[in-house]
């Protein structure tokens, strides 16, 4: 969008990512007061649109923290960043991650050490992507790439100018935490942990714990709530039987995407997932 930072880009590779599908995403965005957005993840559409005005959450913390740090303490962030680009070794890499073995450890670890970490494995870990185990410990191994770009410091300098100037409050918690208070004139854009089309392709790494059929069902039911209050939403999901059929009151458009999450390598690529409103184009 005109006079938008184009250096403002997500920081993180994360699961479910939105940047393939922001061409058709941006034109389905009204105008609005205050943007919301309760499952932010890499923040790929907010990035893109650049709100004057957000409250955007997450559950993951670690996810938060680093948006928290890059706002609030960038200068350390990025020295820390540099020690770990100094350092990287996949001896290193595995030392790095093995921190949140030891809770005593990771407990008393300061807000810097525990963001630079997390952008640092999500940097050199393979597909670069942030998962975890049901204990919450990061799992993914050593991706064995040539020189990643750990410092990052255009992106990160961008970010930091983005979050101190527009108005923007950041939760960690649950979406419908974040939704309270949201007025008339509010949009929201809801990108939740996307309903698995097949028994191996469920991702639901990036946090402990899943989200099912049940979780999909209260989401709609958020949904209702506020087309009831008038205000508008989008939300993306897998392209399903389930889904489909869940919000066949509203308009639903199908797009395609291409994934490369999947525990079957051959079932990679193209998939459909669709884009669901309450709101009509102006």
């Amino acid at each position: 969008m005109a006079g938008n930072n184009p250096f403002v880009t997500p920081i993180l590779k994360w699961v479910g990512g939105k940047r393939q599908l922001l061409a058709h995403i941006e034109p389905l965005i009204p105008k609005y007061s205050t943007y919301y957005e309760p499952f932010v993840g890499g923040g790929a559409v907010l990035f893109r649109i650049q709100p004057a005005k957000a409250v955007i959450n997450d559950s993951n913390p670690e996810l938060i923290n680093v948006y928290l740090t890059i706002k609030n303490e960038l200068g350390a962030l990025t020295e820390k960043l540099k020690e770990h680009k100094a350092n990287s070794s996949e001896e290193y890499f595995y030392s790095i991650r093995a921190l949140d073995r030891d809770k005593k450890i990771f407990e008393n670890m300061t807000n810097v050490e525990r963001a630079a970490r997390i952008i640092y494995l999500n940097k050199t870990c393979y597909n670069g992507l942030f998962r975890v185990n049901s204990l919450g410990e990061f799992n993914s191994p050593w991706g064995r790439y040539r020189n990643p770009n750990i410092t990052n410091e255009t992106t990160l300098n961008a970010l930091h100018t983005y979050f101190n100037k527009a108005n923007i409050t950041i939760k960690c918690g649950d979406y419908t935490e974040a939704l309270k208070g949201i007025r008339k004139g509010a949009f929201v854009y809801f990108d939740p942990p996307y309903m698995p089309i097949s028994s191996s392709a469920s991702f639901t790494g990036y946090t402990a714990g899943g989200f099912g059929e049940q979780e999909q069902v209260a989401l709609k039911e958020q949904c209702d709530a506020l087309n009831a209050k008038g205000i508008k939403f989008l939300l993306s999901n897998s392209s399903c039987p389930f889904i489909e059929d869940l919000y066949k009151d509203y308009i639903v458009e199908h797009v395609n995407a291409k994934r490369a999450i999947n525990a079957n390598p051959k079932k990679r690529g193209e998939i459909k997932e669709v884009l669901v409103r309450n709101y009509e184009l102006d």
